[in-house]
């Protein structure tokens, strides 16, 4: 049955809002007039598209994910305390704090009413959960224990957001110390420089190279600014639809991969989502062929990605994983060899829980490493382009005190 987002105004006056259930339009109007409420407009809510296509919303439009992390703990916890699908549901509807996620759980619930499994339902909502979720959620309601597999889903998207959390609050501080270096920067070019150096200019006096390099940078910092800001945006534009060609996109992020620090930081990032997926979907009972595919699709580097659909050939040839993940050489080896050891203790899943913790481990501290190792460097590069800037004011100054000595 199809959910309705409403708007009336009761006897007292007051507007209402929410969603309900009926038929139609014209049934969803009939229920609130027999509610005493005058409608004012009645439209479909959240799930009204077909089935795996793309939304478009505007602004806040999308369940964002820590939402989706809390709403599927919510879900998980409701249906092992024994609630049936379609009430754990309603009580999440009835709990939501966004309209726009109210909207989304109601439309999910009438699916489910209406004869749809939660995946099925899941379907109409592929922005806000995507293949690799619905995945999980079919596997969990086809071995019949959908409320462990949603628990273990929410451990693993919480844990996904802490990490990516964590990574991002590290790179924030050098990010931020190189935005206003750049400022300090344009204004010492744009506005000191030529207020303190056109005073020597204007007494005819040979200024030193140094400072005669500065003038004509600020003076294009000054006339030439948009020519500036057009070339980067030209060059971000290019860059990006260079990086739509397969060929150079499979070049550069092989590239990457071969990166002293950088490379270690995309390999670990990448392995993360990997093992995480799969150990998930192992868990689920998804078929071994089946959560590879799914697991390679997390990954956003197309090296590791091809390395992955390589091994799935081989898996499916009769090789066993480890063997097939280990020829690779992309994958560290401690995830190959804890693999190895749950294949022969007939745990993988736990295997690749341990590889996941530690991978997480030291990815977090590679990325503190590179921080730690940014910051100072900054502040000497930022050091250092002051420090030219300074001596090109000062030059003048310190010649002009010569002379008069």
């Amino acid at each position: 049955m199809p959910a309705f987002r409403y708007e009336s105004v009761g006897a007292d006056g007051k507007t209402r809002r929410g969603v309900l259930e009926a038929d139609s339009a014209r049934a969803a109007r009939g229920i609130l007039r027999g509610q005493g409420q005058t409608p004012l407009s009645v439209e479909a809510a959240v799930g009204s598209e077909a089935p795996g296509t793309a939304r478009r919303g505007g602004f806040g439009r999308r369940l964002a994910a820590r939402e989706q992390a809390l709403l599927t703990r919510q879900l998980a916890s409701l249906l092992t305390a024994g609630l049936p699908l379609d009430e754990a549901l309603s009580v999440l509807a009835e709990q939501s704090e966004r309209d726009y996620v109210r909207e989304l759980v109601a439309a999910i619930r009438a699916e489910v009413v209406g004869g749809q499994s939660l995946a099925g339902a899941l379907q109409w909502h592929a922005r806000d959960f995507p293949d690799i979720y619905r995945a999980i959620v079919s596997a969990g309601e086809h071995t019949g224990r959908l409320g462990l597999v949603l628990a273990r889903l929410a451990d693993y998207l919480e844990q996904r957001n802490a990490l990516k959390q964590k990574i991002q609050l590290a790179f924030l501080y050098p990010g931020i110390v190189t935005v206003i270096a750049f400022g300090i920067v344009t204004f010492l070019l744009s506005y000191v420089v030529p207020q303190v150096v056109n005073v020597f200019v204007n007494t005819k006096q040979a200024l030193p190279l140094l400072t005669v390099i500065m003038l004509a940078l600020s003076g294009f910092v000054r006339s030439a600014w948009w020519a500036l800001l057009g070339g980067t945006a030209l060059l971000v534009f290019l860059v990006r639809r260079a990086l739509r060609v397969p060929s150079i996109r499979h070049a550069w992020h092989a590239r990457l991969l071969r990166l002293p620090l950088a490379g270690r930081l995309v390999r670990g990032y990448n392995t993360v989502r990997f093992a995480s997926t799969l150990a998930i979907l192992s868990a689920a009972g998804v078929p071994i062929l089946r959560a590879l595919q799914a697991a390679g699709d997390t990954l956003n580097n197309e090296v590791m990605k091809r390395h992955v659909d390589e091994a799935i050939v081989r898996v499916r040839e009769g090789v066993a994983l480890s063997r097939a993940l280990g020829g690779t050489h992309v994958f560290p080896p401690v995830l190959v060899h804890l693999i190895r050891s749950g294949e022969a203790t007939g745990d993988v899943t736990a295997m690749l829980d341990r590889a996941v913790a530690g991978e997480s481990s030291e990815l977090e501290r590679r990325t503190m490493f590179l921080t730690s190792l940014l910051e100072p460097l900054l502040i000497v590069a930022m050091g250092g382009i002051v420090l030219v800037i300074v001596l090109s004011v000062m030059l003048p100054i310190i010649e002009l005190n010569q002379m008069v000595q």
